[in-house]
This record gives C-alpha cells, sequence and structure tokens, in this order.
C-alpha cells in the first residue's frame, strides 16, 4: 500500500478530514453554548420581574441549539466520507478541513450574535411587549449566518 501513496494523497491525507470533522463540531457547539449560557443570563434576570414571559424567551436558548446541530451534520459526513490515503487524497482532505471550518466558525459567530441579542431582547421585551417582533427578527438573521456556514460546508463536502 505504501508503493500506491503519491505526492498529491500521502499517507497524512485523512488527518485534514479529521481536523474538518473536529473543527465542525468542536467550533459550532462553542458557538451554541455561548448563545446558549447568555441567552439564558438575560431568560434568568427577565424571569424575576415576569415569570409568565419564560417560555417566550425561550426562542433564542432553542435557536442557538439548533447551531451545534448544523456542526454535527457536516462533521456525520465528513466522518463517512473519510477512507485510507491513496482513496482520500489532499484534495477530499482539504474540502472537508474548509467544510468544517465553514460551518464551525460561522457557527461561532452566529452563537455570539444569538447570544447578545437573546440576552437584550428578551430583557428588552420583558419591559416593553412590542420588542418580542423585532427580536425575533433579528435572532433570525444572526442565526442565518450559521445557515450560510452549512451551506457552504454541504457544498464543500459534496466537491470531491
Amino acid at each position: 500500500m505504501a508503493a500506491a501513496l503519491t505526492a498529491l494523497a500521502p499517507a497524512y491525507s485523512p488527518f485534514f478530514g479529521c481536523m474538518g470533522a473536529a473543527s465542525a463540531i468542536i467550533f459550532s457547539s462553542l458557538g451554541a453554548a455561548y448563545g446558549t449560557a447568555k441567552s439564558g443570563v438575560g431568560i434568568s434576570a427577565m424571569a424575576i420581574m415576569k415569570p409568565d414571559l419564560i417560555m417566550k424567551s425561550i426562542i433564542p436558548v432553542v435557536m442557538a441549539g439548533i447551531l451545534a446541530i448544523y456542526g454535527l451534520v457536516v462533521a456525520a459526513l465528513i466522518a463517512q466520507g473519510l477512507d485510507e490515503a491513496p482513496t482520500y487524497d489532499l484534495y477530499d482532505g482539504f474540502c472537508d478541513f474548509a467544510a468544517g471550518l465553514s460551518v464551525g466558525f460561522c457557527g461561532v459567530a452566529a452563537g455570539f450574535a444569538i447570544g447578545v441579542v437573546g440576552d437584550a431582547g428578551v430583557r428588552g421585551t420583558a419591559q416593553q411587549p412590542k420588542l418580542f417582533v423585532g427580536m425575533v427578527l433579528i435572532l433570525i438573521f444572526g442565526e442565518v449566518l450559521g445557515l450560510y456556514g452549512l451551506i457552504i460546508a454541504l457544498i464543500l463536502n459534496t466537491a470531491h
């Protein structure tokens, strides 16, 4: 098998695919955790004033959790496509690595956006209920950042 290894398919080619899978789940989960924690703090502070709004205010936490699902899907697709070095070349490894970084970093960015907007939005909604629709719209624009990363990751994953 060592004779089949070439410059374009060295023995370390699958390493990049593994790093892509790890990056996808690690970074998207990091974004989801931050968004959940930051929004959860806002929900806790809001619940002191208006405990009846807790279920309505759970939206940012759900949206943050979806980011981890994006990373899980991409990591599973990358892991499913991994193979040994002669079959899995550097092009495959780099595409999978880029896919993992794409969904991972977009998940971090979206998680930060959802966390900040969720925290301030939930607190603001407790004081002025008319802010709820605006908060949800801004949360959707934050979530779509993670969706963009997922779309690019899927394109990169199917490129090889």
